[in-house]
Protein backbone atom coordinates (compact mmCIF):
# COMPACT_ATOMS: atom_id res chain seq x y z
CA UNK A 1 0.00 0.00 0.00
CA UNK A 2 3.22 2.35 0.29
CA UNK A 3 3.69 2.13 -3.21
CA UNK A 4 0.18 3.45 -3.88
CA UNK A 5 0.09 6.61 -1.56
CA UNK A 6 4.31 7.07 -3.00
CA UNK A 7 2.45 6.52 -6.85
CA UNK A 8 -0.53 9.39 -5.61
CA UNK A 9 1.73 11.47 -4.69
CA UNK A 10 4.25 11.47 -7.32
CA UNK A 11 0.99 12.32 -9.55
CA UNK A 12 0.09 15.32 -7.62
CA UNK A 13 3.95 16.45 -8.05
CA UNK A 14 2.98 15.63 -12.06
CA UNK A 15 0.30 17.80 -11.81
CA UNK A 16 2.06 20.42 -10.24
CA UNK A 17 4.87 20.68 -13.21
CA UNK A 18 1.99 20.98 -15.55
CA UNK A 19 -1.09 22.69 -14.09
CA UNK A 20 -0.34 26.02 -15.04
CA UNK A 21 0.50 24.60 -18.72
CA UNK A 22 -2.65 23.08 -18.72
CA UNK A 23 -4.78 25.29 -16.94
CA UNK A 24 -4.35 27.98 -19.73
CA UNK A 25 -4.76 25.44 -22.09
CA UNK A 26 -8.60 25.00 -21.49
CA UNK A 27 -11.64 27.77 -21.06
CA UNK A 28 -13.95 26.39 -18.84
CA UNK A 29 -17.45 27.44 -19.81
CA UNK A 30 -21.06 27.01 -18.17
CA UNK A 31 -24.53 26.53 -19.42
CA UNK A 32 -25.12 30.10 -19.23
CA UNK A 33 -22.08 30.20 -22.36
CA UNK A 34 -22.99 27.58 -24.44
CA UNK A 35 -26.17 27.07 -26.53
CA UNK A 36 -27.21 23.48 -26.30
CA UNK A 37 -29.01 22.27 -29.63
CA UNK A 38 -32.39 21.83 -28.16
CA UNK A 39 -32.13 25.58 -27.89
CA UNK A 40 -32.10 26.05 -31.09
CA UNK A 41 -35.53 25.92 -31.72
CA UNK A 42 -35.96 28.19 -34.85
CA UNK A 43 -33.70 25.63 -36.40
CA UNK A 44 -35.55 22.61 -35.30
CA UNK A 45 -39.15 23.56 -35.48
CA UNK A 46 -40.15 22.89 -39.18
CA UNK A 47 -38.86 19.14 -39.13
CA UNK A 48 -41.53 18.58 -36.52
CA UNK A 49 -44.49 20.61 -37.62
CA UNK A 50 -48.01 18.61 -37.94
CA UNK A 51 -45.82 15.84 -37.11
CA UNK A 52 -46.30 13.15 -34.14
CA UNK A 53 -43.02 13.19 -32.31
CA UNK A 54 -41.56 10.61 -29.79
CA UNK A 55 -38.93 11.77 -27.48
CA UNK A 56 -35.45 9.59 -26.09
CA UNK A 57 -34.73 12.22 -23.34
CA UNK A 58 -34.37 12.17 -19.27
CA UNK A 59 -33.87 14.89 -16.74
CA UNK A 60 -30.93 16.48 -18.68
CA UNK A 61 -33.24 16.88 -21.19
CA UNK A 62 -33.55 21.12 -20.18
CA UNK A 63 -34.47 24.20 -22.23
CA UNK A 64 -33.03 26.47 -19.59
CA UNK A 65 -34.55 25.57 -16.40
CA UNK A 66 -37.74 23.68 -18.44
CA UNK A 67 -38.06 20.21 -19.13
CA UNK A 68 -37.61 20.05 -22.82
CA UNK A 69 -41.07 18.27 -23.41
CA UNK A 70 -43.14 21.03 -21.74
CA UNK A 71 -41.11 24.07 -23.58
CA UNK A 72 -41.98 21.41 -26.88
CA UNK A 73 -45.53 21.31 -25.97
CA UNK A 74 -46.00 25.15 -25.28
CA UNK A 75 -44.62 25.15 -28.94
CA UNK A 76 -47.08 23.11 -30.31
CA UNK A 77 -45.39 20.24 -30.99
CA UNK A 78 -47.27 17.12 -30.69
CA UNK A 79 -45.48 14.56 -28.48
CA UNK A 80 -46.87 11.22 -28.59
CA UNK A 81 -44.49 9.18 -26.93
CA UNK A 82 -41.45 9.53 -24.64
CA UNK A 83 -38.74 6.75 -24.46
CA UNK A 84 -37.23 5.86 -21.31
CA UNK A 85 -33.31 5.25 -21.02
CA UNK A 86 -31.26 3.25 -18.20
CA UNK A 87 -32.56 5.32 -14.75
CA UNK A 88 -35.71 6.51 -16.44
CA UNK A 89 -37.35 9.78 -17.45
CA UNK A 90 -36.59 11.60 -14.51
CA UNK A 91 -33.29 10.05 -13.88
CA UNK A 92 -34.70 8.99 -10.13
CA UNK A 93 -33.89 5.06 -10.72
CA UNK A 94 -30.47 3.25 -10.04
CA UNK A 95 -28.28 2.23 -11.97
CA UNK A 96 -28.97 -1.15 -13.58
CA UNK A 97 -32.66 -1.01 -12.01
CA UNK A 98 -35.53 -2.26 -14.29
CA UNK A 99 -37.30 0.78 -15.87
CA UNK A 100 -41.01 0.12 -16.43
CA UNK A 101 -43.53 1.89 -19.30
CA UNK A 102 -46.40 3.96 -17.57
CA UNK A 103 -48.24 7.13 -18.16
CA UNK A 104 -46.22 10.35 -16.89
CA UNK A 105 -48.17 12.07 -14.14
CA UNK A 106 -46.75 15.31 -15.20
CA UNK A 107 -47.23 15.31 -18.61
CA UNK A 108 -50.10 12.42 -19.45
CA UNK A 109 -47.89 11.41 -22.18
CA UNK A 110 -46.73 7.26 -22.39
CA UNK A 111 -42.94 6.60 -20.96
CA UNK A 112 -41.98 3.25 -23.08
CA UNK A 113 -39.10 1.33 -21.64
CA UNK A 114 -35.87 0.78 -23.02
CA UNK A 115 -33.93 -0.29 -20.45
CA UNK A 116 -36.31 -3.68 -19.33
CA UNK A 117 -37.64 -6.26 -21.65
CA UNK A 118 -36.00 -4.61 -24.32
CA UNK A 119 -33.62 -2.09 -25.31
CA UNK A 120 -34.88 -1.19 -29.07
CA UNK A 121 -38.42 0.28 -29.87
CA UNK A 122 -40.81 -2.54 -31.48
CA UNK A 123 -42.59 -1.50 -34.72
CA UNK A 124 -45.98 -1.59 -32.35
CA UNK A 125 -44.01 1.18 -30.24
CA UNK A 126 -43.41 3.26 -33.29
CA UNK A 127 -47.47 3.59 -35.37
CA UNK A 128 -48.15 7.16 -33.76
CA UNK A 129 -44.16 8.12 -34.77
CA UNK A 130 -43.38 10.13 -37.50
CA UNK A 131 -39.80 11.74 -36.39
CA UNK A 132 -38.22 10.81 -33.12
CA UNK A 133 -35.81 13.44 -31.23
CA UNK A 134 -32.97 12.19 -28.90
CA UNK A 135 -31.46 14.54 -26.44
CA UNK A 136 -29.79 13.04 -23.58
CA UNK A 137 -26.58 14.75 -22.01
CA UNK A 138 -23.76 12.10 -22.30
CA UNK A 139 -19.96 12.37 -20.50
CA UNK A 140 -18.51 11.00 -23.98
CA UNK A 141 -17.36 7.39 -22.26
CA UNK A 142 -17.72 3.45 -24.13
CA UNK A 143 -19.69 2.47 -20.93
CA UNK A 144 -21.85 5.12 -20.15
CA UNK A 145 -25.41 3.80 -21.81
CA UNK A 146 -27.21 6.30 -22.96
CA UNK A 147 -25.00 6.01 -26.53
CA UNK A 148 -26.41 2.45 -26.76
CA UNK A 149 -29.85 3.02 -26.42
CA UNK A 150 -28.99 6.16 -29.11
CA UNK A 151 -27.44 3.40 -31.27
CA UNK A 152 -30.77 1.17 -30.78
CA UNK A 153 -32.99 3.80 -31.42
CA UNK A 154 -31.31 4.99 -34.48
CA UNK A 155 -31.49 0.84 -35.91
CA UNK A 156 -35.34 1.46 -35.08
CA UNK A 157 -35.48 4.69 -37.00
CA UNK A 158 -33.84 3.08 -40.00
CA UNK A 159 -35.96 -0.17 -40.19
CA UNK A 160 -38.85 2.12 -39.61
CA UNK A 161 -38.21 4.63 -42.16
CA UNK A 162 -38.32 7.44 -39.35
CA UNK A 163 -36.42 10.31 -39.15
CA UNK A 164 -33.55 10.99 -36.23
CA UNK A 165 -33.12 14.25 -34.97
CA UNK A 166 -30.36 14.68 -32.35
CA UNK A 167 -29.81 17.74 -30.23
CA UNK A 168 -26.50 18.23 -29.49
CA UNK A 169 -24.89 18.78 -26.43
CA UNK A 170 -21.13 18.92 -25.58
CA UNK A 171 -18.76 16.18 -24.12
CA UNK A 172 -17.40 16.98 -20.37
CA UNK A 173 -14.92 14.79 -21.24
CA UNK A 174 -14.21 15.74 -24.92
CA UNK A 175 -10.73 16.85 -24.41
CA UNK A 176 -8.73 14.31 -24.85
CA UNK A 177 -9.04 10.44 -26.14
CA UNK A 178 -7.92 7.29 -24.40
CA UNK A 179 -8.50 3.45 -23.89
CA UNK A 180 -8.56 0.09 -25.66
CA UNK A 181 -10.67 0.57 -28.43
CA UNK A 182 -13.47 -2.34 -28.27
CA UNK A 183 -12.63 -5.87 -29.95
CA UNK A 184 -16.09 -6.44 -31.40
CA UNK A 185 -15.76 -9.82 -29.74
CA UNK A 186 -16.77 -8.59 -26.65
CA UNK A 187 -19.57 -6.26 -27.52
CA UNK A 188 -22.33 -5.64 -25.35
CA UNK A 189 -24.88 -3.01 -23.93
CA UNK A 190 -21.79 -1.36 -22.23
CA UNK A 191 -19.39 -0.90 -25.14
CA UNK A 192 -20.98 -1.76 -29.02
CA UNK A 193 -18.53 0.18 -31.23
CA UNK A 194 -15.19 -0.42 -32.11
CA UNK A 195 -14.52 3.16 -30.36
CA UNK A 196 -11.99 3.75 -26.99
CA UNK A 197 -13.14 3.96 -23.56
CA UNK A 198 -12.93 7.92 -23.67
CA UNK A 199 -13.71 8.60 -26.96
CA UNK A 200 -13.63 12.14 -27.42
CA UNK A 201 -17.05 12.95 -29.77
CA UNK A 202 -20.65 14.50 -28.63
CA UNK A 203 -23.40 12.49 -28.99
CA UNK A 204 -23.97 13.80 -32.24
CA UNK A 205 -20.90 13.05 -33.23
CA UNK A 206 -20.85 9.80 -32.58
CA UNK A 207 -24.37 9.63 -34.43
CA UNK A 208 -22.64 10.07 -37.38
CA UNK A 209 -19.86 8.19 -37.08
CA UNK A 210 -22.26 5.31 -36.22
CA UNK A 211 -24.18 6.52 -39.76
CA UNK A 212 -21.19 6.87 -41.44
CA UNK A 213 -19.11 3.76 -40.24
CA UNK A 214 -22.08 1.36 -41.37
CA UNK A 215 -22.21 0.31 -37.59
CA UNK A 216 -26.27 -0.26 -37.48
CA UNK A 217 -27.11 -3.92 -38.20
CA UNK A 218 -27.14 -4.77 -41.86
CA UNK A 219 -25.50 -1.75 -42.61
CA UNK A 220 -28.58 0.27 -41.92
CA UNK A 221 -28.42 4.37 -42.79
CA UNK A 222 -30.33 6.01 -40.42
CA UNK A 223 -32.35 9.41 -41.79
CA UNK A 224 -30.22 11.48 -39.29
CA UNK A 225 -30.25 15.11 -38.63
CA UNK A 226 -27.80 17.46 -36.19
CA UNK A 227 -28.73 19.85 -34.09
CA UNK A 228 -25.37 21.52 -33.04
CA UNK A 229 -24.68 23.29 -29.72
CA UNK A 230 -22.97 26.64 -30.23
CA UNK A 231 -19.69 28.05 -28.40
CA UNK A 232 -17.84 24.96 -27.16
CA UNK A 233 -15.42 23.29 -29.08
CA UNK A 234 -13.43 20.34 -27.65
CA UNK A 235 -10.83 22.31 -26.03
CA UNK A 236 -13.57 23.71 -23.38
CA UNK A 237 -14.09 22.31 -20.26
CA UNK A 238 -18.21 22.41 -20.41
CA UNK A 239 -19.62 22.55 -16.27
CA UNK A 240 -22.80 20.54 -16.54
CA UNK A 241 -25.56 21.91 -15.14
CA UNK A 242 -27.40 18.57 -14.18
CA UNK A 243 -25.82 15.40 -13.69
CA UNK A 244 -26.57 13.14 -15.73
CA UNK A 245 -27.38 10.08 -13.40
CA UNK A 246 -27.66 9.36 -10.01
CA UNK A 247 -24.55 7.75 -9.25
CA UNK A 248 -21.97 10.56 -10.85
CA UNK A 249 -22.73 13.51 -8.54
CA UNK A 250 -20.61 16.18 -9.06
CA UNK A 251 -18.07 17.31 -11.65
CA UNK A 252 -15.35 15.35 -10.27
CA UNK A 253 -17.33 11.77 -10.62
CA UNK A 254 -17.35 12.70 -14.02
CA UNK A 255 -13.55 13.32 -14.39
CA UNK A 256 -12.84 10.33 -12.72
CA UNK A 257 -15.78 8.01 -14.76
CA UNK A 258 -13.35 7.06 -17.27
CA UNK A 259 -10.88 5.82 -14.72
CA UNK A 260 -12.91 4.25 -11.72
CA UNK A 261 -15.69 2.58 -13.85
CA UNK A 262 -13.33 -0.52 -14.49
CA UNK A 263 -12.96 -0.99 -11.23
CA UNK A 264 -17.11 -2.41 -11.01
CA UNK A 265 -15.18 -5.07 -12.90
CA UNK A 266 -13.58 -5.73 -9.44
CA UNK A 267 -14.08 -6.14 -5.91
CA UNK A 268 -13.11 -2.28 -4.87
CA UNK A 269 -16.20 -0.20 -4.26
CA UNK A 270 -16.57 3.23 -6.15
CA UNK A 271 -18.65 4.18 -3.75
CA UNK A 272 -22.00 3.21 -4.41
CA UNK A 273 -24.29 3.30 -1.51
CA UNK A 274 -22.18 6.59 -0.60
CA UNK A 275 -23.22 10.41 -1.37
CA UNK A 276 -19.59 9.90 -3.08
CA UNK A 277 -20.03 7.44 -6.04
CA UNK A 278 -17.24 8.02 -8.20
CA UNK A 279 -15.44 10.04 -5.88
CA UNK A 280 -13.72 8.02 -3.63
CA UNK A 281 -12.80 4.32 -3.60
CA UNK A 282 -12.01 1.16 -1.13
CA UNK A 283 -12.62 -2.72 0.30
CA UNK A 284 -12.49 -4.03 3.93
CA UNK A 285 -9.00 -5.45 2.94
CA UNK A 286 -6.86 -2.92 2.24
CA UNK A 287 -4.73 -1.69 5.03
CA UNK A 288 -2.68 1.56 5.66
CA UNK A 289 -4.89 3.93 5.06
CA UNK A 290 -6.85 6.40 6.97
CA UNK A 291 -10.24 6.95 5.02
CA UNK A 292 -12.71 5.18 5.07
CA UNK A 293 -16.39 4.63 4.33
CA UNK A 294 -19.47 2.08 4.81
CA UNK A 295 -22.04 1.51 1.33
CA UNK A 296 -25.99 1.74 2.35
CA UNK A 297 -28.99 0.88 0.12
CA UNK A 298 -29.67 4.46 -1.09
CA UNK A 299 -33.44 4.48 -2.93
CA UNK A 300 -32.80 5.47 -6.43
CA UNK A 301 -29.03 5.56 -6.34
CA UNK A 302 -27.65 2.05 -5.41
CA UNK A 303 -30.61 -0.22 -4.01
CA UNK A 304 -27.96 -3.10 -3.48
CA UNK A 305 -24.30 -1.73 -3.59
CA UNK A 306 -21.32 -4.02 -3.16
CA UNK A 307 -19.55 -4.31 -0.03
CA UNK A 308 -22.70 -3.41 1.83
CA UNK A 309 -22.62 -2.36 5.66
CA UNK A 310 -18.83 -3.35 5.32
CA UNK A 311 -15.95 -0.73 6.65
CA UNK A 312 -14.03 0.02 2.97
CA UNK A 313 -11.06 1.71 3.04
CA UNK A 314 -9.47 3.87 0.68
CA UNK A 315 -9.01 6.94 -0.75
CA UNK A 316 -11.06 10.01 -1.49
CA UNK A 317 -9.85 11.22 -5.34
CA UNK A 318 -12.35 14.61 -5.42
CA UNK A 319 -9.44 17.04 -4.93
CA UNK A 320 -6.97 14.98 -7.94
CA UNK A 321 -9.85 15.30 -9.74
CA UNK A 322 -10.41 18.87 -9.31
CA UNK A 323 -6.63 19.95 -9.56
CA UNK A 324 -5.47 17.14 -12.00
CA UNK A 325 -7.88 15.52 -14.30
CA UNK A 326 -9.80 18.34 -14.79
CA UNK A 327 -6.96 20.13 -17.11
CA UNK A 328 -5.33 16.67 -18.11
CA UNK A 329 -7.51 14.21 -18.89
CA UNK A 330 -6.25 10.18 -18.64
CA UNK A 331 -7.43 6.88 -17.47
CA UNK A 332 -5.28 6.61 -14.10
CA UNK A 333 -4.04 2.65 -14.22
CA UNK A 334 -1.77 2.77 -11.40
CA UNK A 335 -4.72 2.96 -9.16
CA UNK A 336 -6.36 -0.34 -10.67
CA UNK A 337 -2.71 -2.15 -11.28
CA UNK A 338 -1.24 -1.16 -7.49
CA UNK A 339 -4.61 -2.76 -5.81
CA UNK A 340 -4.59 -5.12 -7.98
CA UNK A 341 -0.78 -6.17 -6.45
CA UNK A 342 -2.12 -5.70 -2.94
CA UNK A 343 -5.26 -7.68 -2.90
CA UNK A 344 -5.51 -10.60 -5.87
CA UNK A 345 -3.10 -12.85 -3.60
CA UNK A 346 -4.83 -12.18 -0.75
CA UNK A 347 -6.66 -15.24 0.25
CA UNK A 348 -9.55 -13.24 1.69
CA UNK A 349 -10.06 -11.73 -1.32
CA UNK A 350 -10.93 -14.47 -3.46
CA UNK A 351 -9.51 -12.85 -6.63
CA UNK A 352 -9.46 -9.48 -7.52
CA UNK A 353 -11.34 -9.48 -11.31
CA UNK A 354 -14.34 -10.01 -12.03
CA UNK A 355 -13.46 -11.04 -15.54
CA UNK A 356 -16.42 -11.11 -17.77
CA UNK A 357 -18.03 -8.10 -16.46
CA UNK A 358 -13.90 -6.26 -16.27
CA UNK A 359 -13.78 -7.66 -19.93
CA UNK A 360 -16.64 -6.01 -21.30
CA UNK A 361 -15.75 -2.52 -19.84
CA UNK A 362 -12.49 -2.83 -20.81
CA UNK A 363 -13.53 -3.60 -24.42
CA UNK A 364 -11.77 -7.26 -24.23
CA UNK A 365 -9.45 -9.29 -22.12
CA UNK A 366 -6.61 -7.43 -22.95
CA UNK A 367 -6.20 -4.99 -20.46
CA UNK A 368 -7.25 -7.79 -17.39
CA UNK A 369 -4.11 -10.05 -18.36
CA UNK A 370 -1.48 -7.22 -18.84
CA UNK A 371 -2.49 -6.16 -15.65
CA UNK A 372 -2.47 -9.70 -14.60
CA UNK A 373 1.15 -10.13 -16.20
CA UNK A 374 2.62 -6.93 -14.14
CA UNK A 375 2.69 -4.56 -16.93
CA UNK A 376 2.94 -1.37 -16.12
CA UNK A 377 1.17 1.48 -17.20
CA UNK A 378 3.27 3.00 -19.92
CA UNK A 379 3.74 -0.66 -21.24
CA UNK A 380 0.16 -0.83 -21.42
CA UNK A 381 -0.87 2.76 -22.74
CA UNK A 382 1.76 1.85 -25.73
CA UNK A 383 0.02 -1.50 -26.79
CA UNK A 384 -3.41 1.00 -27.26
CA UNK A 385 -1.50 3.64 -29.82
CA UNK A 386 -1.87 1.86 -33.14
CA UNK A 387 -5.65 1.33 -32.83
CA UNK A 388 -6.11 4.93 -31.39
CA UNK A 389 -4.16 6.30 -34.36
CA UNK A 390 -6.46 4.63 -36.53
CA UNK A 391 -9.91 5.75 -34.59
CA UNK A 392 -8.35 9.24 -34.54
CA UNK A 393 -8.46 9.00 -38.43
CA UNK A 394 -12.11 7.95 -38.27
CA UNK A 395 -12.91 10.38 -35.96
CA UNK A 396 -11.48 13.16 -37.59
CA UNK A 397 -14.42 12.80 -40.55
CA UNK A 398 -17.32 13.25 -38.52
CA UNK A 399 -15.72 16.19 -35.71
CA UNK A 400 -18.89 18.96 -35.56
CA UNK A 401 -16.35 21.25 -33.85
CA UNK A 402 -12.92 22.43 -33.63
CA UNK A 403 -10.39 19.53 -31.90
CA UNK A 404 -8.36 19.83 -28.99
CA UNK A 405 -5.57 18.58 -31.31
Amino acid sequence: MFRLIFLFLCLVSFYSLFAQQTDNAFETVTDSTVINGAERTSDYLHLLKNKRVAMVVNHTSMIDSRHEADSLSSLGVNITTIFAPEHGFRGNMADGAHVHSYRDSLTGINVVSLFGSSFKPTKKELENVDVIIFDIQDVGVRFYTYISTMHYIMEACAENNIPLVVFDRPNPNGHYIEGPVLDPEFRSFVGMHTIPIVHGLTIGELALMINGEGWLKNSLHCDLTIIPCENWNHKKLYQLPVMPSPNLVSMESVYLYPSLGLFEGTIISVGRGTMRAFEIIGHPLIKDTSFSFVPRPISGMSEKPPLDGKICYGYDLKSFAAEYLKYRGTIVLEWIIELYCELDNNPQSGGFFTNRTFDRLAGGSQLRKQISEGKNSMDIRKSWQSDLEKYKQIRKKYLLYEDFE
